[in-house]
């Protein structure tokens, strides 16, 4: 079994996502993370230049309405029902959900038993269209202060509680280095409820190997669990991308 790859949006700055898939597939990766679907100016012309290149978007975001406030749980869920017509367009098989800023003055399991409801209701529409929707924790030190969801413990905790094999997570190896560190141990010990994994390195959110974690370790573990799945590469570039991506492949993807 062997990693796929992806990168995001925005790894080549100011370029539309035909350019970013035709550069994917020059380099030889495997997808695209595209986030705000919604964006795009016509799906449908996009799922034919994906046909046309030979690679494709494998992960989208649904529209980002607070998982943790019930008020907004219908809008939720017509977010997700969107973004499945969206992903039967474009043969998208993964949808990426944030959770929402913690409420003042609600007591957390409340919200957290709010989250759990919504996603249950969700998870029929998902597992009808075979499609997996991943909840991301991510860090509120640095980037997302007082997002709700920030450990790998709590977040497993929902996921479990959903029940469902279309609800898992994604696991920002980013996120959860300054959130917690324990990488390893978690980004293996969790992986049944993880469906693809964001790198990027720690300090300044720049492509691996700028910083201080240990990536051909790190995606060494990942990879003697069986994983297959997709490994996404969502940071910002110290170089030329074109160059960055070559690195990575030489000094990361080549020891593992």
């Amino acid at each position: 079994m062997s990693l796929k790859w992806s990168l995001c949006i925005g790894a080549y700055q100011g370029k539309d996502e035909v350019y970013h898939l035709e550069k994917i597939k020059e380099r030889g990766f495997d997808g695209l993370e595209y986030y705000a679907w919604w964006n795009l100016p016509d799906i449908r012309r996009t799922a034919r230049e994906q046909e046309r290149i030979g690679v494709g978007i494998s992960a989208v975001c649904t529209r980002f309405i607070s998982l943790v406030d019930e008020s907004m749980r219908d809008a939720y869920i017509q977010g997700v029902k969107d973004t499945i017509e969206a992903c039967r367009v474009l043969g998208v098989k993964s949808i990426i959900s944030q959770t929402g800023n913690e409420l003042e003055g609600v007591p957390r399991d409340v919200q957290r038993d709010a989250m759990v409801e919504t996603l249950k209701r969700c998870a029929p529409l998902l597992e009808e269209a075979g499609i997996v929707l991943e909840v991301e924790p991510l860090n509120g030190l640095v980037d997302h202060k007082g997002h709700f969801l920030q450990r790998s413990d709590e977040s497993v905790g929902v996921i479990d509680r959903v029940g469902s094999p279309n609800v898992k997570l994604v696991f920002d190896v980013y996120h959860q280095q300054i959130t917690e560190g324990n990488v390893i141990r978690n980004a293996t010990g969790y992986i049944e409820r993880i469906n693809h994994y964001h790198i990027a390195d720690n300090p300044g959110r720049k492509q691996p190997g700028t910083g201080e974690l240990n990536y051909v370790n790190i995606l060494r573990a990942i990879k003697d669990t069986g994983f297959d799945g997709f490994v996404g590469i969502e940071c910002g570039y110290t170089i030329d991308t074109d160059l960055a991506v070559e690195q990575f492949k030489s000094d990361i993807v080549a020891r593992l």
